[in-house]
């Protein structure tokens, strides 16, 4: 252990640092905070940005965990090794890199990928597959695509109930429904597609559905799937080589920390709906469009911005606002004082727990409703990471207590708001190029103008 991360470049240090503060994993001598303010008597834990710390420090405290978590670090460790070696690799012998390998590479390029591909497979029930020699992976172009539907559970996890995969020719490879095998809290028919009835004697379990994957992913099939890291949580399964449908396209109308969904994509690069609005998933169908997403990729380039269709949320989800990151003491009803209109929440369907808090849909009327009561709230209006409005917000309970959450709306780009205006896009414009010019112009005018002068607002309490 002490050699192969003594070996590791900093950076690797950093990520894996980082995994254990995302993951509140702790060694001997605590987290990684309580690591620093334990050991370091100048500074404590008030640098504690990993990155700002040496590499000692960072093995110092790495070599504080027990031998299982030393294992699944030298797991990491490795895997860095193996994305330099495939880097190296294609430089060196790029005519013999298969353009189905290029992909995959574009996927770990992406910003977001360490940050998803990172799974916590030291726990119990994970399985690990190797990718094996790279010279032997590099010029192969067999691919399969998977999606999984997920229900939700009592404990707060979410858990596998059907799994589809098909191949490039999109022949299918497995389709089959899985037992949970725990106590179900909310079965998400409307999405999923799956039911209590449907699970009724089915005795395929998760177990069942990794050995199933190990023997079809045999030699290095490259393993394809729209946020493919959500599926591959689900399944308890950690796989490097993978082509991430929501990483391999750039966005000309989403902020560039943001994907599209699997449906608004393939409207706009295949030109078909995967599913019409208010249609739940179907596992299968949503496994072929990640397929014919990479087929089309592969076939056509798509290297330009590409606009996804701002129009793609269904009707009855734009009658609706998501309160979310809401702690899991505040009674959900709780929240309805706060919006004007007559709003509901339906418990057994929208409420979803994480950890701490919780998210949860408020139902209006219809959207004129929903877009006033947004409107009407208290709070600073900002954009989530995948350009819809939010708002901050903080609730005066009864017994004097203060509790704060977010509300987003559930469309795109609803409108635009004066954070708009440092936005690094610039947005179309449909005129001469001397109007470009100009608009661009005084666009990085008022980009300065607004970086000098922009304050952060604080949430007004509501009572």
């Amino acid at each position: 252990m002490g050699e192969r991360l003594a070996g590791a470049e900093k950076e690797v240090l950093v990520e894996i640092v980082r995994f254990t503060q995302k993951n509140g994993l702790k060694g001997a001598e605590g987290g990684w905070k309580d690591f620093l303010a334990l050991n370091d008597k100048k500074f404590g834990a008030s640098v504690s940005d990993p990155k700002k710390r040496t590499k000692d420090v960072l093995l110092a405290f790495l070599v504080t965990f027990s031998k299982d978590f030393q294992k699944y670090f030298r797991k990491l460790v490795r895997r860095h090794a193996e994305r330099r070696a495939i880097e190296q690799y294609m430089n060196e012998f790029s005519g013999k890199i298969s353009p189905e390998q290029k992909l995959v590479q574009l996927t770990t390029e992406h910003l977001d990928y360490r940050k998803n591909y990172y799974f916590p497979s030291y726990q119990e029930g994970w399985k690990v597959m190797r990718i094996g020699k790279v010279s032997s992976s590099m010029n192969s172009g067999a691919m399969l695509a998977i999606d999984c539907e997920m229900v939700l559970c009592h404990d707060g996890t979410e858990a596998v109930v059907r799994v589809c995969v098909v191949d490039n020719k999109l022949e299918v490879k497995l389709d089959t429904l899985v037992n949970p095998l725990k106590a179900v809290a909310d079965y998400r028919t409307h999405i999923t597609g799956v039911s209590k009835k449907d699970l009724e004697g089915v005795t395929c379990s998760l177990v069942d559905i990794q050995k199933s994957l190990k023997k079809i992913l045999a030699k290095g099939k490259i393993l394809v799937g729209h946020s493919l890291y959500r599926d591959l949580y689900a399944l308890k399964f950690d796989y490097s080589r993978v082509i991430d449908t929501a990483y391999i396209f750039k966005y000309a109308n989403l902020p560039t920390t943001s994907s599209a969904s699997l449906n608004s994509l393939c409207k706009s690069v295949c030109g078909y709906s995967v599913r019409e609005d208010g249609e739940p998933h179907n596992c299968l169908k949503d496994a072929e469009a990640a397929m014919n997403l990479v087929t089309a990729k592969l076939k056509h380039g798509f290297n330009d911005p590409i606009e996804i269709a701002e129009n793609s949320v269904p009707e009855p989800d734009q009658m609706k606002l998501l309160a979310h990151r809401i702690p899991v003491y505040l009674p959900c009803q709780e929240l309805l004082k706060i919006f004007s209109g007559n709003p509901s929440i339906d418990e057994k369907i929208d409420s979803r727990i994480r950890g701490e808090f919780y998210s949860t849909c408020i139902s209006f009327n219809d959207i004129d409703e929903a877009d006033k009561a947004f409107d009407e709230l208290d709070g600073q209006e900002t954009k989530d990471s995948s350009g819809r409005l939010q708002k901050p917000v903080l609730l005066k309970r009864d017994n004097g207590d203060v509790a704060g959450f977010f509300v987003r709306k559930m469309v795109y780009g609803s409108r635009l708001s004066n954070s708009e205006v440092l936005k690094k896009r610039p947005q179309p414009i449909e005129n001469t190029e001397q109007r470009k010019e100009d608009a661009n112009g005084d666009k990085r005018k008022r980009q300065r103008t607004s970086k000098k002068h922009a304050k952060k607002a604080k949430a007004p309490v509501i009572e």
